[in-house]
Formats: structure tokens, C-alpha cells, sequence
């Protein structure tokens, strides 16, 4: 009886621990998540504040441009200047030139869908004879402005955009020329002009 005893001891003592088994992710299932995160690219990390600042500074003012020049959805032009923006946000020498460079495609969009307009509507029977602004364009002006807009419409767009730029957004004659596309001449040519039009254009409607 004690052999026995001193026999199951014995074998017991000498068991080998069980040792865990490996551990088999199963199929389908989803990968970890590894504890650093990835770190985005720094250049495109500094575009985004940039633009967010830029977008948080300017939109207000660029939708209220993009309003006075006529523009028959100045939110979808605003947001396709941005857009542009972001694209080229590399090829700017001097990020604090964006500002002019918005500025610049939001005058040059807008020209752009102004011509689009009228070729459309020449090929139109019934051409509408208004164009119904958005609410938050309409929330932009007051009732004595929008008798003004009315008779912006129906400048030049040369002179409406020379006009904007120098009476409402305040810009010196360099600044307008470098929105405008032209030289500091022609912006004086422009705003003269577009001044004496407009002026008679709202004495007619007295």
C-alpha cells in the first residue's frame, strides 16, 4: 500500500504544466488596432488648419462678394472657390496671399456663370425673368440694398466687380486689379464708368 501511494505521487509530481495554447485570430474577424495611431503627413496636416481658418474668417464675406456680383448661387460658388483652393493649397508661395486668391476665383467664377447664364437663356424660349435668391443670400441684404443689387445687374460685369470691390469690400486699386485680372488703369477706367451707370440706373428708378 505505501509502495503504491509513493508511486502516484510520484508520477503526479512529475506532470508537465499545460502549457497555454497560441492564439488563432478567427476568420473574419477584425484586426487590432495598433496602440500608436499613424500620424498623418504634416504638410496636409497644416493645409487643413489653414483652411479651416481661412474658411471660418472669409466665408461670410466671400458669399456676401459672390451675392453683389450677381451670382445666382453664391453658396455653390463660394464652396467651388474653396475647393480650388485646397486643390492648389501647395502651389501658394506665400499662404497669406490665399485670402487674395479667394477672392480672385469667387470674381472669377461668378463672371464665368454669368456668361453661362446668358448663352443658356438665349437658347431658351421663356426665359425667367427673375432669378430666385437663396435664404441665406437674402438674409445677407437689406431691403435698400437689394434695390441697388438690382441695378448692379444690369452693369457691365467689369464695372459691377470694379464697383464691389472698391465701395463694399474696400480694396485699393492694386488689390482689385490683382482680383480683376487687369491693370491698375483699367480699374479706374472701370469704376468711373460703372459709377456714372449706376448712377443713373437708380435715378431712373426714382
Amino acid at each position: 500500500m505505501r509502495r503504491r501511494q509513493h508511486t502516484r505521487m510520484t508520477v503526479t509530481q512529475a506532470a508537465p504544466a499545460a502549457v497555454p495554447e497560441p492564439r488563432v485570430p478567427l476568420a473574419g474577424a477584425p484586426e487590432e488596432a495598433p496602440l500608436t495611431p499613424t500620424v498623418g503627413d504634416p504638410a496636409d496636416l497644416e493645409r487643413e488648419a489653414a483652411l479651416a481658418r481661412l474658411f471660418e474668417v472669409h466665408y461670410a464675406s466671400m458669399l456676401r462678394l459672390a451675392v453683389l456680383l450677381g451670382a445666382d448661387d453664391p453658396e455653390n460658388v463660394v464652396a467651388e472657390a474653396y475647393y480650388q483652393i485646397y486643390r492648389k493649397w501647395r502651389r501658394l508661395r506665400d499662404a497669406a496671399a490665399a485670402e487674395a486668391y479667394l477672392r480672385s476665383t469667387v470674381c472669377n467664377l461668378t463672371r464665368m456663370r454669368i456668361r453661362h447664364l446668358q448663352v443658356a437663356r438665349k437658347h431658351v424660349e421663356n426665359p425667367p425673368s427673375d432669378v430666385v435668391a437663396s435664404a441665406e443670400s437674402t438674409a445677407l441684404l437689406h431691403d435698400d440694398q437689394r434695390v441697388l443689387i438690382d441695378a448692379l445687374q444690369q452693369l457691365p460685369a467689369r464695372q459691377r466687380e470694379a464697383l464691389v470691390l472698391r465701395h463694399w469690400l474696400g480694396l485699393k486699386e492694386s488689390e482689385i486689379a490683382a482680383a480683376m485680372g487687369i491693370s491698375c488703369g483699367s480699374v479706374k477706367t472701370h469704376t468711373a464708368r460703372g459709377i456714372a451707370a449706376l448712377t443713373q440706373a437708380m435715378e431712373a428708378r426714382r
